[in-house]
């Protein structure tokens, strides 16, 4: 007992230092689960959760026949595929580029412009924006206007609604997101280059036969884990981004359940929704952690 009691003792600062995240977690993940129960009723705030209607799998019957059901699967995929095959890529590509700057003070001036963005809201990321490409009063419009040609629909045109959702996320984020893939980079063996340098081995074939390995299961963790938001893109950058002239393609899960559950009242159907998205992030997460197992690989659990 005495030694525990001094394991316990010495242990205090560490246990002083978790203890915010600790009761973030609790508080603000493992609670509010207790409201999944909603998802079998028909929740009513007056009644409260004990005398609310169970209804049982209702709202996911009605959810799968819900003739937008597809329209926002499809638009949710859409853009999960271009964070995952286009965005995923890019903070891995910057790490590896910056990894290779030998002047230091040149590699921390791109550091600090490429993290700046990320500190930025998309609230003000949309607004910058509209302001350089809004149909009617766009900088890039009036610039097209004094040279004599016709104006560039960008914002309104569903066309591009997709490929300007990808270019603000590779703007804003993939500074930061770059900071995991430097962390492992910093960690691999400076030896190594100087023995590929001895057998002469150029400055792409360091990068790609030492430090792209070495950011091999780093890279397999970040896509599995990735996986689990495959249909949760971000609700506020798409919800700024939308109007009702790219609805078509812009309407996804997230703006569904604003407009149903929030606007709507309807909570018990869009908590439904939620857990349906949860339970296909944990599914392909799962999937993906036991194959990244089979091939070799490090998984997340």
């Amino acid at each position: 007992m005495t030694t525990t009691k001094k394991l316990l003792r010495r242990g205090i600062p560490l246990y002083a230092i978790i203890a915010p995240g600790v009761l973030f977690f609790l508080i603000f993940r493992y609670l509010p689960m207790f409201g999944i129960a909603i998802a079998f009723q028909n929740y009513d705030p007056f009644d409260g959760f004990l005398h609310s209607d169970w209804v049982g799998l209702e709202h996911f019957r009605r959810l799968f026949s819900e003739q937008d059901f597809w329209i926002l699967m499809r638009n949710t995929l859409a853009m999960s595929c271009l964070n995952l095959f286009l965005f995923f890529p890019a903070p891995i590509i910057l790490a590896l580029l910056l990894n290779e700057v030998r002047v230091k003070a040149y590699r921390k001036s791109v550091q600090t412009i490429t993290y700046l963005p990320h500190f930025l809201s998309w609230v003000v990321v949309v607004s910058m924006t509209v302001i350089m490409f809004s149909t009617q009063d766009g900088a890039l419009n009036k610039l097209l206007i004094s040279w004599g040609w016709e104006r560039f629909d960008l914002l309104t045109n569903p066309d591009y609604f997709r490929t300007l959702y990808l270019l603000q996320n590779i703007w804003k984020e993939t500074g930061w997101s770059a900071i995991i893939f430097l962390a492992a980079l910093a960690s691999v063996d400076p030896t190594l280059f100087e023995a590929a340098v001895v057998d002469g081995a150029s400055r792409w074939k360091q990068m790609l036969h030492i430090s792209l390995p070495a950011l091999k299961s780093v890279i397999f963790i970040m896509f599995i884990l990735r996986l689990g938001q495959v249909l949760d893109i971000g609700f506020e950058h798409v919800l700024l981004m939308q109007n009702p002239l790219n609805m078509d393609v812009s309407d996804i899960f997230d703006t569904y359940v604003y407009r149903t559950g929030i606007l709507s009242a309807q909570f018990s159907f869009t908590t439904a929704v939620g857990l349906f998205k949860s339970v296909v992030g944990l599914v392909l997460v799962i999937a993906a952690n036991t194959l990244a197992k089979r091939f070799g690989e490090e998984g997340v659990y």
